[in-house]
């Protein structure tokens, strides 16, 4: 299978007045195949979220590449953490989703209301949604705005940063299964960032480890799930709740 994304000594460095810069990331290489779903796992200050925020062109790269496929602009999407924080409070879900429609002229005035039904429906949220607030609508709701608001754009790939971190195991599981039939039904290639193992057990293809800004782990999920090979993986793994059987419900 083609490799969407290759990632080859991957430098990000953030400055420090009167310091030698901080090396968040330290010559990472990896790559992603067209329609995987990729993990990229790591406690809170590993690099992960950086590295995830440089493939999205938020972050500069201090040296090496991190190269997409040929696509159209836009076909790269991020969905955030904090899915509430990432809608405007000021806009009804309808607004903001007709915003992206209309700045990026993705279809004419006149189909932009039905086109926005879809989008929630592709997400699993009645239509009558669009006349809600963020405030309004639970954590778990929100975040399907937020990937509504992604697919609205016709993206090939999806990175996913800590999108159900901050959401109880239930609706956690319907999150990721929402991703993981988004990724069958659209083709998508969907790369999942989190520091839970246990999130990205089930879905995940292939998956790395990252510890201190540098890969630890590489494989696939089941394998390194079922044999892993570095200290700090099975540290992970002793910590991992059983998430299987909510997914599976």
């Amino acid at each position: 299978m083609n490799a969407i994304l290759t990632v080859a000594d991957l430098v990000i460095e953030y400055p420090r007045p009167g310091k030698p810069p901080f090396r968040a990331v330290k010559g990472v290489s990896f790559d992603v195949r067209e329609n995987e779903f990729f993990g990229i796992v790591g406690e809170s200050g590993c690099g992960k979220s950086t590295l995830a925020k440089a493939l999205c062109g938020l972050q500069p790269i201090a040296s090496g590449t991190a190269a997409f496929a040929p696509m159209p602009r836009g076909a790269v999407q991020m969905i955030f953490q904090d899915a509430v924080g990432s809608l405007n409070p000021r806009k009804t879900i309808g607004d903001a989703l007709t915003e992206v429609l209309t700045v990026h002229n993705l279809c004419p005035k006149p189909e932009r209301p039905t086109r926005v039904a879809t989008l929630l429906d592709e997400v699993g949220l009645p239509a009558d949604v669009s006349e809600a607030y963020p405030r309004e609508l639970s954590g778990g709701q929100c975040q399907r705005i937020s990937i509504a608001r992604a697919l609205a754009m016709n993206p090939r790939v999806l990175i996913a940063d800590e999108p159900v971190s901050a959401l109880d195991v239930s609706v956690q599981a319907r999150v990721l299964n929402l991703l993981a039939d988004l990724r069958a039904r659209r083709n998508l290639t969907i790369l999942l960032i989190s520091h839970d193992l246990a999130v990205v057990r089930t879905v995940c293809d292939r998956l790395i480890v990252m510890h201190d800004g540098e890969i630890v782990e590489r494989g696939d999920a089941k394998t390194v799930f079922s044999a892993p090979s570095h200290p700090y993986t099975q540290t992970l793994l002793a910590a991992v709740p059983d998430v299987a059987a909510a997914l599976e419900s």
